[in-house]
């Protein structure tokens, strides 16, 4: 069996790696235009600014669009197919792209409410990755 592969850390992505490893999904803010970002970079997307500052952000958000994966990208995803990503845009603004979980997998809707979560770490780096499930009602 094919390892998979897994996110290596570096110097713009391990602060969002070690939140992740502790529960909790961090996006980063740009302290010159207040605009939050994900992926990670060194650089502010909007206006270019060095430095953006990390916070926690809520892990709510709502799907954009998902797809089911029936067709495994390589021999080492053979046992997890199928299953479903979504792109989920969160209440801060950005965008993750995620493997939807439980319920949320069912019968997934554009504009359903759902929750970041974590798997445990795992992989060479002890890296854990984010996923979705639904919402809980209000």
């Amino acid at each position: 069996m094919t390892d998979k592969p897994w996110p290596v850390p570096n110097a713009d992505t391990a602060s969002f790696w070690e939140g992740c490893a502790q529960g909790e999904l961090r996006l980063q803010r740009c302290l010159s235009c207040g605009a939050a970002q994900f992926p990670p970079r060194a650089l502010c997307a909007r206006c270019h600014a060095p430095s953006p500052a990390w916070e926690k952000a809520s892990g709510r958000g709502r799907i954009v669009s998902h797809t089911r994966v029936h067709r495994p990208p390589s021999p080492a995803f053979k046992a997890e197919v199928p299953y479903v990503v979504a792109l989920v845009a969160l209440e801060e603004g950005p965008r993750i792209m995620v493997n939807l979980r439980g319920t949320a997998a069912d019968d997934p809707q554009i504009d359903d409410a759902v929750c970041i979560g974590f798997d445990p770490p795992a992989g060479p780096n002890g890296i854990a990755l984010p996923h979705a499930v639904a919402a809980e009602a209000p």
